[in-house]
């Protein structure tokens, strides 16, 4: 699957480097060096994703990667060469659908690339379909999320964690199989990543986020789905 990809990226080398990468897969690669010149690249070309360092001059990637999410539906993934957790965690709660560290292969990136857009992609023949909890519905096919009439916006690696503890409903899946299912590649991510992930979807799916009753927390286990009027 190939896109157009908007990488943001200061250092000329590395950019360099990434962009002949992107674009020996078929990729369409427009480079920026700069926040405030990410976010006109992205009104102008309206890019399929969005590779974002977040060490960058005018606006760091994770105000970047804020408005991005504010204004369009679009893939990010965030390169940060900070090694605390915390910097990835802040990441990931303005919205970024997977994290590189830094040093990293351009292999890798190009997979993670691949990997984020055939999840967001269409779905493959027979693989679609709409899965309930209550009166929560996530289909697979259109790729749209409902609690009763209202629609609910996800990013891609959340859809993918809610549509398989949809699939589920009821029983508990482990962090380990959240990450399965919503990180092809995930060997930089931890159980920390997944818990990002739930709570960000207890803000759009429960009535108080603060006091869930769909997505509920099994302790020492993982996390299931269920039906609040059930129960």
């Amino acid at each position: 699957m190939t896109a157009h990809v908007l990488l943001a990226e200061d250092n000329p080398t590395q950019a360099e480097v990434i962009r002949r990468y992107l674009e020996q897969d078929g990729h369409r690669t427009t480079v920026v060096r700069d926040g405030p010149s990410a976010l006109r690249a992205a009104e102008r070309v309206r890019p399929d994703l969005v590779v974002l360092d977040i060490m960058m001059p005018g606006l760091d990637g994770l105000q970047v990667c804020r408005q991005l999410r504010d204004r369009y539906d679009v893939l990010v993934l965030m390169l940060t060469a900070r090694s605390s957790r915390a910097d990835v965690i802040r990441g990931l709660e303005q919205g970024a659908d997977d994290y590189l560290t830094k040093p990293f292969s351009p292999r890798e990136l190009a997979l993670r690339v691949r990997t984020l857009l055939r999840r967001a992609g269409r779905t493959p023949l027979g693989d679609a379909g709409v899965v309930r909890a209550g009166d929560l519905a996530v289909d697979r096919g259109s790729r749209l999320t409902h609690v009763g009439d209202r629609a609910v916006e996800c990013t891609p690696v959340e859809f993918e964690m809610l549509f398989a503890l949809a699939s589920a409903a009821g029983r508990v899946l482990s962090r380990a199989q959240l990450l399965d299912c919503a990180f092809a590649l995930h060997r930089n991510a931890s159980e920390r990543t997944v818990d990002v992930h739930v709570r960000n979807l207890r803000q759009k799916i429960e009535a108080d986020a603060t006091r869930p009753a769909r997505l509920l927390t099994v302790h020492g286990l993982g996390y299931k789905l269920v039906d609040p009027a059930a129960g």
